[in-house]
């Protein structure tokens, strides 16, 4: 299982720095958030650049306020900006920031994300587009800027719905907040099944949590509550941790010792889990002690 790290900044020159010390430590791929601040796409393409070996993706881009051809567009330019080392992870955002924030509908999100990758996919995929749906009828080219086979296409996927349409079309999954009881029982399986009947290859489980190596696991659940408090509040969130027998975010963050970590992340492997991102929090001192173990795993 490869070992990732959730890196991020406030301008594009923290996010390179970020990248160079993930790649310096070692770590093979970094993930980026899109949510307020600078564009994770473009951030990701300019870090591939300046670094060298270091796989780079998104984690994840609202789809809603992007047509899926601009969207392609600006994936075909961070494959080719990183020589083939972007990946794309794309997810529906939440209710309350496409409707009360973006001022945009949220009505029938799963038709919505089915019709954006029926866009989306072959364009990345094979250059062109040609449909018409309820929401988009798009018939467009993209240039193609890279490797024919284009940046894999992960989907932010929690409902049945999503995981069907996921393991049917997509490279796979991108996971947050959601813990190994969830992963083993419902994610992994639904997925597994869809691509399997779709005639695909095994899907993609990427997986990130909070993760702290520490010797205050108390203190650390306690941290992650307050630093992550929101996630317990977002419905598709709340739906994982409720899953999981969750109170909030700190009870799926993996904290404590050395070997209570190591535990925690190979239980989401062997829930099935293909790739472990960790979103690592707390001071200097635990930032580095949960890095090395990280990097001890790979």
């Amino acid at each position: 299982m490869d070992i990732g790290l959730n890196i991020g900044g406030a301008t594009v020159d923290e996010v390179v720095r970020n990248a160079e010390s993930a790649a310096e430590q070692g770590f093979r791929s970094a993930w980026v958030a899109n949510i307020f601040g600078i564009d994770a796409v473009m951030a990701c393409a300019i870090a591939g650049r300046a670094v060298p070996d270091l796989t780079l993706g998104t984690a994840v881009v609202p789809t809603y306020p992007r047509h899926p051809h601009a969207l392609a567009q600006q994936a075909m330019t961070a494959w080719d900006a990183t020589g083939g080392r972007f990946q794309l992870g794309i997810g529906l955002s939440h209710q309350i920031v496409i409707e009360s924030m973006f001022g945009l509908s949220f009505d029938k999100p799963a038709t919505h994300m089915r019709e954006y990758l029926a866009v989306l996919l072959p364009l990345l995929r094979e250059g062109n587009a040609s449909f018409d749906g309820e929401r988009y009828r798009v018939h467009a080219p993209l240039e193609r800027a890279g490797d024919p086979a284009g940046p894999p296409v992960l989907v932010a996927a929690m409902a049945p719905v999503m995981l069907r349409l996921c393991g049917e079309q997509t490279d796979g999954t991108i996971l947050w907040m959601t813990g190994p009881r969830t992963v083993g029982e419902h994610v992994a399986p639904r997925l597994s099944k869809a691509a399997a009947e779709a005639n695909r290859p095994a899907p993609r489980v990427v997986a990130t949590l909070p993760v702290a190596v520490t010797d205050d696991p108390d203190g650390a659940r306690a941290l992650a509550d307050s630093v992550f408090q929101i996630y317990g509040n977002l419905p598709s969130y709340r739906a994982m941790l409720d899953k999981e027998g969750a109170t909030g975010p700190g009870d799926v963050a993996i904290v404590g010792d050395e070997a209570a970590v190591v535990a925690g992340i190979r239980s989401m492997a062997d829930a099935g889990t293909t790739e472990f991102v960790a979103a690592v929090f707390g001071d200097d001192a635990t930032t580095a002690r949960t890095n090395e173990v990280l990097l001890g795993l790979r």
